[in-house]
């Protein structure tokens, strides 16, 4: 006795990766096997599942490591930004540093010993012979 089935919708081919046999599963099927990754027979009998990521995986995938990417990027530019701040507050103190130090100098104050002198520059050749502009 043979029995007729009618089917309408469309079956994706799959071949079992034991025994060989070509077998059809629902397209539905198929997308939900991808997905959740788990395991079907072959009409033989054979344990199948799709070991592969699927294309929403791969694209979760892909949107994380663009988060990470940009994420990344953006503390880069953050540091990049705090080093630069940092340097400007560092000239800015050593201007000020020398602005004071050419003020005091101005006004008789010795940058070595720091005590004040009517001429400084005779002070300077006879007591610090080896002291340089650059010292200060």
């Amino acid at each position: 006795m043979s029995t007729t089935q009618t089917f309408v919708g469309t079956l994706a081919v799959e071949h079992c990766c034991e025994c060989g046999i070509a077998f059809g599963v629902g397209e539905d099927f198929q997308r939900r096997r991808r997905a959740d990754h788990a395991s079907f027979c072959c009409p033989m009998g054979h344990w199948q599942s799709y070991l592969g990521q699927s294309d929403a995986e791969k694209a979760r995938q892909e949107a994380e490591r663009q988060r990470q990417l940009k994420e990344q990027y953006i503390r880069l530019a953050n540091d990049r930004m705090e080093q630069r701040d940092h340097a400007r507050r560092q000239a800015a103190a050593a201007r000020g540093q020398v602005t004071r130090i050419k003020r005091r100098v101005g006004k008789g104050v010795c940058p070595c010993c720091t005590r004040t002198f009517q001429n400084l520059g005779r002070h300077m050749a006879g007591q610090h012979p080896d002291w340089s502009k650059d010292d200060a």
